[in-house]
Order: C-alpha cells, then structure tokens, then sequence
C-alpha cells in the first residue's frame, strides 16, 4: 500500500478542490469591487488569498504536488512584497519539509532493498528524518565504516503520485498563472512531468552525483558528497552539515549572502563545463553553506544535494548562449535576431523587428553588463510586471518568441537561479564567471594563431 497518496482519491480532491476555491475568491473580489475597492488593492488580496490555499494545499502533500511547489517557489521574488511575504514561510517549508512516511514504511523499503540483514550496514540508523522532498525522505545514520551519510528512501508509489498530481495540476494551470506574473505555468508542469521517470531511477542520480563529486573532490568552493551505496529505491551518499539556503534567505548576513550568491552562479555556469551535466533543481532546499575552506581559512563554501534532475549537455552549455549574450551587450541587433531565428527562438513564420527584441533583452541581462550586480527582489518584479503587463511592448513581443525544447530545461534552471540570488539579496561578480565559463561570451581570441605565425 502507498504512503505517499493516503488515498489517491484523497489527494485527487484535495488538489480539485484548489480551482473552486480560486473561483469563490474571484466572486468574493467581484463583490469588493462593487463596493467601491480599488481593482489594484483587490487583485493583490486575491493573490494571497489564493497563495495561502495553494501553498498550504501543496505542503500537505508529497509527490507533483510538492515538487511543483518547491519549482513555484523559487519565483516569489517575482511578486509584491506585500503578497510575497505573508507566505514566504509557507514556501521554506516547501523547500525543506513534508510529512514524514512512518518508521515502519521506511524499514519495510530498506529491507527490499538492501536485504534483510540490512542493519548490518549501518553502525547508527536515526529512524526519525532529517529531510523530506518530493519523492523521498533522508535519514541520518553511520555507515559500517564509520563514515557519517545520508539515506534517501523512496516513497512508496512515489511515480504514481507524481504524475497525477502534475496532470492535475496542469488541467487548471492558467487559473495559476496570475500568481507569479510573467512566468508561463504550463510548460512548467509539463516539463516536469516529462522528468518524472528520471527523477524516480535513484541509478541515474547515483551516476550524476558521483560524476560531480569526483570533478568537484578538490574545489575550494562547492561540496558534493560523494556516493557510498544506491539500490532501486534507496540512496547512502556521504553527509555534509551546513546552514540550508533558506536560512541564509531568511537570516544570514550580507557577506554569507554574498558568498552563497557568487557559488551558486559559479556552480551553474562551471558544473556543465566540467561534467557535462546542469544540476537541474536549484531550489534553496537543495544547497548549504559550510564553513571553513580546505586550507582552514575561514571562508564560505557551497554544498550542493539532490541530483535526481540533471540536463545532459556533452558539450557545456550551447555556445549559442553565450554568443547571443555578447552579441547583445555589443548591441547588435541583426546578429543577434539572425542567431535567434537559426535556433528557432523566432520561428520562420514571424517576423519581428530586430531593434525590438534587442530592447526586449536589454533590461533581462543587466546583470552581466556591469562588474557586479546586486539581485533584489523590486529588480526581480520589475523584470516580472515589465513582460506580463498586457500593455507593454515587452508582453506583446514576448508573446511571439518560441522556446525550444533543447533550451527549455536550462531556461527554467537560469530563471530558477536569478530567483534564488533574489531571494538572497547577493551582489554577484556574474560577468567574472560568464567569462569563465560560458562557450562563446568572450570574442575569439585570434591573438595566439597570430604570435604563432611570427613565430614561424
């Protein structure tokens, strides 16, 4: 029997019952604007009325439900602070916990798993979980060796649930968009619907933490426990401690913000170069700062957890990116509209005006003209209204861009990135890491080929 739906008919009302709420909220909004309200202050009473439900609805349950919670979560920098903050703890609660399986459950699955004699393995086993996701809980516990790890179980029937929730969800997505303006609710659902059954092959997550772990074994800047065991439904990997982002989010000091901002743009833009995968979940849930470089020096590093969802990329990131990137901050506008219709960001069937979309793009990667750039959540709205606002040129330009399948994983991750150093407040050196490590940023280098030929 699955612990994770209770009843799937159970979770299947209580996410139906989310639109008919919404619906009562819209009379009810209907009702004080009759009496005379103004239509701004009713439309943001209504969007945290309906935020609370959401949430609250989300955090009571595992599986899609979850998951697309942790996903929304990241995008509260994109709404009023006064709609954001009444349920800003919801939304940690999200990114950190949920119910927990009972103990009998969870021995039930080590036993099928690992064997009856599973204890054995272990010289501690804390039966009571340190963390809840969406698919699995972790507990703490010592392996026989004496290393301390961390032992993610599957929740029973987890793939089911997961894939109910999300078709649920995605039949009333547009009554959710209006909660995160400028952000397109259903390709979300779908594209994480479409990672389900990767997410549940704890396999494939072994093999991409493992990859990380080894190319990240030495960095100065960013932890990746290393993987000690994996079975079908239950992962051991090494255990780090640190202070969970979301507590940095809520209360570290500028410099632990800064630091943890300048890791996490580091870690998105070199994890592709240097192992050919995009950790692809960036929620604050799944990053720590810890304390104390490898030298000893007291100095803020960056533990990264969960890589059940990675985009594969062989070659790093699309050069692509990067050349669209410079080719804007230069300001041309051909080049960069011809590149966009090559990659079918503008499909043949329209045509744009070139200068337009340069001003579209403009104010979205002001953050990569300047040294350094402090993200801020009135940044992030303004971003936000400036492309949902009906009126606007932006919106109406928006509409026509199309986004490729091959590019729709690491747009919702850079997003998902740019939401998080919002939440944070960080002041990021983002154009130092670009140059870094982004294919085709910084123009080609001819000066080499040219000393070689006086040379010869």
């Amino acid at each position: 029997m699955s612990d994770l739906p209770r009843k799937a008919v159970t979770r299947t009302a209580k996410l139906a019952a989310l639109p008919l709420g919404f619906a009562g909220r819209a009379t009810w909004g209907l009702g004080k604007r009759i009496v005379g309200e103004s239509a701004e202050i009713v439309g943001r009473e209504l969007q945290q009325r309906t935020a609370d439900q959401l949430f609250k609805v989300l955090g009571e349950l595992k599986g899609g439900a979850m998951k697309f919670g942790q996903a929304l979560s990241v995008f509260e920098s994109a709404l009023p602070e006064e709609v954001a903050g009444p349920y800003r703890a919801a939304l940690t609660k999200l990114q950190e916990a949920a119910p927990p399986m009972p103990t009998r459950t969870v021995h039930t699955v080590l036993e099928e798993r690992l064997g009856e004699d599973w204890r054995q393995l272990f010289a501690e086993f804390d039966d009571k979980p340190s963390a809840a996701a969406s698919i699995g809980q972790v507990h703490r516990a010592v392996w026989h060796d004496g290393r301390e790890v961390a032992v993610k179980v599957q929740y029973p029937g987890a793939g089911e649930a997961l894939l109910s929730d999300l078709n649920q969800l995605g039949r009333f997505a547009r009554l959710l968009g209006p909660l995160v303006p400028g952000i397109d609710i259903k390709p979300l659902i779908n594209e994480l619907r479409d990672r389900v059954s990767e997410e549940l092959d704890y396999g494939l997550e072994a093999q991409a933490q493992q990859a990380h772990a080894e190319e990240f074994a030495d960095d100065p800047d960013v932890v990746v426990p290393a993987v000690v065991h994996q079975g079908e439904q239950v992962l051991v990997t090494e255990w780090i401690d640190g202070v969970p982002l979301s507590e940095v989010i809520a209360d570290g000091t500028q410099e632990q913000r800064d630091r943890a901002g300048q890791l996490l743009a580091r870690f998105l833009f070199s994890g592709p170069a240097r192992t050919g995968l995009l950790h692809a979940d960036p929620h604050p849930g799944n990053f720590r700062l810890l304390p104390g470089g490898p030298d000893g020096e007291e100095d803020w590093r960056l533990g990264v957890l969960d890589f059940g969802t990675v985009d594969r990329l062989p070659g790093g990131l699309p050069e692509t990116i990067g050349d669209s990137l410079r080719m804007t901050l230069e300001g041309d506008a051909e080049a960069v509209y011809e590149l966009l219709r090559t990659e079918g960001f503008v499909k043949d069937s329209i045509e744009l005006d070139p200068d337009a979309v340069l001003d579209y793009l403009l104010p979205i990667i002001e953050p990569a003209v300047v040294d350094e750039f402090t993200f801020t959540r009135s940044w992030m709205r303004s971003q936000a209204a400036r492309i949902a606002d009906p009126r606007s040129p932006a919106h109406q330009l928006g509409k026509q861009l199309n986004l490729p399948p091959a590019y729709l994983l690491i747009h919702r991750v850079t997003l998902s990135t740019i939401g998080v150093l919002c939440q944070l407040g960080a002041a990021v050196r983002l154009r130092e890491e670009l140059e870094e490590w982004l294919p085709g940023f910084l123009p080609e280098d001819d000066g080499g080929e040219d000393e070689s030929a006086a040379e010869a």
